[in-house]
C-alpha cells in the first residue's frame, strides 16, 4: 500500500503545529506549502542594517501552551530558544507623566492598584481567582474541542461550567464588579483587545486573558519572537515535514467530493490524500476551490465581525530612547469615541490608540550597538482605503503623541522605516479584508458558530488557523493546527 501524503497549505503557527502532529502521529508524508519566500506566516522576520524586525505578534503570553506543544513531541522551548520573564511586563501610558508600568510580582501589582483606589488588591484576588478556573476550564478543555457539534458540549459537568464561565456576560460589566478606578478597568479590559472586539462585545469568559497576564506573566524569546517559528521549523523537519517556500497554491483541484491535489501558481501539481488549509480561510474558501464546494456565500464572509487590522511601522533609531519600555500601551486617548473606527465603521480614526515594542531595550542582538530597535502598531477597522499618505498622517499623528509624552526628539533620529498595512497583509496573506488578527471572538463567533475546521462538502479538506477554531492569536493558533489534526486522523484512517 503506498504511502498517503497529506498537504498543509501556510506556514504559519497552525499550519507548522498541523504538519508537525500529522508527521508525527501517523506515516504519511507531509507536505507544507508557503508562498512566501520565508516561513511563518505573520511571524515572519527581516533585517536591515544590523536591524531584525519581527513581522507580526510580539507579545507571549501562556507559556504553558508552548511548553505543552513542545512536550507532546518529547521536547522543551528551551531545546529551541531562550526564554526570559519581561519585569515590568509592559507600560500602561495614559498621559504626560502618568504611566503605569506593570510589575511581574503579583504582590506588587496588587500594591500598585491599592494606591489607584484602596481595597483593589483584594478585588484582585477575587476577581483572578474566577479568572484562574476560566483559564484551566477554556485553555485546557474547551479550545481542545474540535467544535463541530453542540454534543460535544452537552454533558451535564461542562454546562455548569459554562454559567460558572460567564459566557452570556459582558467582560465590561465583569470587570466593573470588581473595580471603579477607570485607570484599572482600562488596564483589565485591554487583554480582550487580542480578541478583536471592546470589552462591551466580548463575552467575560475571556477574563482568562486576565490570568494569563498577570498570573502567567509576559515573556520574551531572546532574538525576536520568530525564534518560535525557528524553532518549530527545526521540530517539523525533524519529524519528516518537507517544507516548500515561494510555492503558492492556485487551485485545489476536487473530484466528485474530494481533494485530489493543489496547483501551484507555476502549474506544478502535487497529489494529495487530504488537504490542510493554514492560509486564509476566506481565501481559500472563495479562490482555490470550484465555487460549487465552498463552505460559505460571500454574504456570510461579509458579515463576519472581523478583529481589527493594523497599521505597522518597522523603525530603526540612531540612539538610545528614553521613558519607555519594551511593551508599551498608549491609552491617552479614550478608546470609546473611537471605537467604531477600530473594530466596526471603515474610517480612519481621528485620534488613534497605538502600541509601540522597543525589543532592543531588552535584546541587543536586534539592533546595532547604541541604536534602538521599534515597532509600532495601530488597530484599525479591516477594509479600508490603504494609501500611502494616509500611512504618513498617522505615523506623524502617533509620532507626535509619542514625543510630547516620554519627552524626547525621535522622528528626526529615524534612520530606517517601512509601513505595513491593509494593501499588504491582502498582498503577502490574501487576508479577508485586510484583517490582521482574524475573526473577533465574540459569543457569536465563538466555538460551533466559528466557521466549520472540516469542509462541508469535500471529505478529505480541512481549516486550521485564526479565521476557525479556537480563534485569534499565537496560542490558539498552536492549538487549532493540533485539533485539526486529530480530525485529520480520526476521519481518514491515517
Amino acid at each position: 500500500m503506498s504511502q498517503k501524503h497529506v498537504v498543509v497549505i501556510g506556514s504559519g503557527f497552525a499550519g507548522l503545529s498541523a504538519a508537525t502532529h500529522l508527521a508525527n502521529d501517523t506515516s504519511c508524508l507531509v507536505t507544507l506549502l508557503e508562498k512566501n519566500e520565508t516561513p511563518g506566516g505573520r511571524a515572519r522576520k527581516f533585517e536591515h542594517q544590523g536591524f531584525v524586525f519581527d513581522m507580526g505578534p510580539s507579545w507571549y503570553w501562556m507559556p504553558d501552551v508552548f511548553e505543552t506543544y513542545f512536550a507532546k513531541f518529547g521536547k522543551k522551548p528551551s531545546d529551541y530558544y531562550n526564554l526570559i520573564r519581561l519585569d515590568p511586563s509592559y507600560a500602561v501610558i495614559y498621559g504626560e507623566k502618568e504611566t503605569l508600568d506593570i510589575p511581574a510580582n503579583l504582590d506588587e501589582f496588587k500594591a500598585m492598584l491599592n494606591k489607584i483606589e484602596p481595597g483593589a488588591g483584594v478585588q484582585l484576588d477575587k476577581f483572578l481567582a474566577q479568572a484562574k478556573y476560566k483559564y484551566e476550564v477554556g485553555i485546557h478543555d474547551l479550545v481542545t474541542r474540535p467544535s463541530r457539534s453542540l454534543l460535544e458540549f452537552a454533558s451535564p459537568g461542562l454546562l455548569v461550567d459554562m454559567v460558572r464561565m460567564d459566557i452570556f456576560q459582558s467582560m465590561s460589566k465583569h470587570v466593573r464588579k470588581f473595580f471603579k478606578s477607570e485607570q484599572i478597568i482600562r488596564l483589565m479590559e485591554f487583554p480582550v483587545l487580542f480578541l478583536g472586539e471592546t470589552a462591551e462585545n466580548i463575552p467575560a469568559l475571556y477574563s482568562l486573558m486576565n490570568y494569563a497576564d498577570i498570573a502567567l506573566g509576559t515573556w520574551y524569546p531572546m532574538n525576536g519572537m520568530h525564534e518560535i517559528i525557528r524553532g518549530m521549523v527545526s521540530l517539523a523537519e525533524e519529524k519528516g515535514v518537507k517544507i516548500r517556500c515561494g510555492a503558492e497554491v492556485e487551485e485545489i483541484e476536487i473530484e466528485n467530493g474530494q481533494a485530489k491535489r493543489v496547483r501551484l501558481v507555476s502549474g506544478e501539481k502535487i497529489e494529495a490524500d487530504v488537504v490542510v488549509a493554514g492560509a486564509d480561510y476566506h481565501h481559500v474558501d472563495k479562490h482555490l476551490v470550484n465555487p460549487k464546494y465552498s463552505n460559505y456565500t460571500e454574504e456570510y464572509w461579509d458579515k463576519r465581525v472581523m478583529a481589527p487590522s493594523s497599521l505597522l511601522f518597522y523603525l530603526g533609531i540612531d540612539s538610545k530612547l528614553k521613558n519607555l519600555r519594551h511593551h508599551n500601551l498608549f491609552f491617552d486617548e479614550p478608546l470609546g469615541p473611537h471605537a467604531d473606527a477600530i473594530y466596526k465603521n471603515p474610517r480612519w480614526p481621528e485620534k488613534p490608540l497605538f502600541y509601540a515594542s522597543v525589543p532592543s531595550m531588552t535584546d541587543p542582538t536586534v539592533a546595532p550597538e547604541g541604536k534602538e530597535n521599534m515597532f509600532l502598531l495601530i488597530p484599525l477597522a479591516p477594509d479600508l482605503e490603504d494609501t500611502e499618505e494616509m500611512r504618513e498622517k498617522y505615523y506623524d499623528i502617533i509620532m507626535e503623541r509619542l514625543e510630547r509624552i516620554t519627552g524626547q526628539e525621535v522622528r528626526s533620529k529615524v534612520i530606517y522605516k517601512r509601513s505595513y498595512a491593509h494593501a499588504d497583509f491582502k498582498s503577502d496573506y490574501h487576508a479577508y479584508k485586510g484583517n490582521a488578527y482574524g475573526l473577533a471572538n465574540t459569543l457569536l463567533q465563538t466555538a460551533i458558530l466559528k466557521p466549520s475546521l472540516k469542509n462541508k462538502k469535500v471529505k478529505n479538506l480541512y481549516y486550521t488557523g485564526q479565521l476557525t477554531v479556537p480563534g485569534p492569536g499565537v496560542p490558539p493558533s498552536l492549538i487549532s493546527g493540533g485539533v485539526v489534526a486529530k480530525e485529520v486522523m480520526k476521519e481518514n484512517n491515517l
